[in-house]
């Protein structure tokens, strides 16, 4: 499949196993993996990241295969998931660093145009969760005030 803004293909990753149970030599505590992923979450860390360290440290190669639920859903049932999910927070980080060094350096037309793109996923990304997940009445109402906020500077 092509990529999204540019004309090539991309190269196909590697797949994980099929497994319907956690392998034998895995960690299948599941009370102190719970455990471990609210602790994780509560020291800042994405749930990427807390996959990646179970993964690495702790020796659970797949959450669910152990506990039954997603990173996500034992965060949801603690209260610690975070409001704006992790994929649109990361390309609002992205963006900002963006305009940051566009504002040092006005005549870069490269990132500039990056910049057109990441805001175009951020859009796409937006008006998705705005379709389909219910936690897209917050991010609705945050995306109109930056969307007004925009229309007054461009009117100014």
């Amino acid at each position: 499949m092509a990529r999204m803004h540019a004309r090539r293909r991309g190269k196909s990753s590697s797949v994980r196993p099929a497994r319907s149970e956690a392998p034998d030599w895995s960690n299948t505590d599941k009370a102190a993996i719970e455990k471990l992923i609210v602790d994780l979450r509560k020291e800042g860390t994405s749930s990427s990241m807390i996959g990646l360290v179970l993964r690495d440290r702790y020796g659970v190669p797949d959450v669910k295969l152990v506990t039954g639920k997603r990173i996500g859903d034992i965060l949801k049932e603690n209260k610690v998931s975070s409001e704006i999910p992790e994929d649109l927070r990361d390309l609002m980080v992205k963006a900002l660093g963006l305009r940051k060094h566009l504002t040092e350096n006005t005549k870069d037309l490269h990132n500039k145009r990056q910049l057109h793109l990441i805001e175009a996923k951020i859009r796409r990304l937006v008006r998705y969760l705005h379709r389909y997940k219910e936690a897209a009445r917050r991010l609705h109402l945050q995306a109109g005030e930056r969307r007004d906020s925009a229309l007054q500077v461009s009117q100014e």
